[in-house]
């Protein structure tokens, strides 16, 4: 089951209707009583952060994250030396502004 899904499903019980029927619980159901209430709001805070990440996680390049190997290396300090901007280098090699990091390591740029 996805996040949305589940985030729409306890979201409803959260709201004191069955999910699957649509019809209010009773007074005197687990889902009407203030904790469960609470609970299942906080469940809600708690998917919407997971939804909010996984949505940015798949926002960034393929190889956001991943570590550098020499031979990237060479081909960035390469493609540097030879004028490219910040910015082409990163879409180049499918990474985020990491890329000026990376450049001070190797000692293209200065702080």
């Amino acid at each position: 089951m996805d996040t949305a899904k589940s985030l729409e499903i306890i979201r409803t019980l959260a709201n004191g209707v069955d999910p699957y029927t649509g019809e209010e619980y009773p007074i005197d159901s687990p889902y009407q009583h203030p904790q469960t209430i609470r609970a299942l709001f906080v469940a809600v805070q708690a998917l919407e952060r997971v939804k909010k990440a996984g949505d940015w996680q798949r926002q960034l390049p393929d190889n956001a994250g991943k570590a550098w190997e020499d031979e990237e290396d060479q081909r960035l300090v390469s493609a540097f030396d030879s004028g490219k901007s910040s910015k082409q280098l990163a879409e180049d090699h499918q990474r985020t502004a990491s890329i000026r990091s990376r450049l001070l390591k190797l000692g293209k740029l200065q702080l």
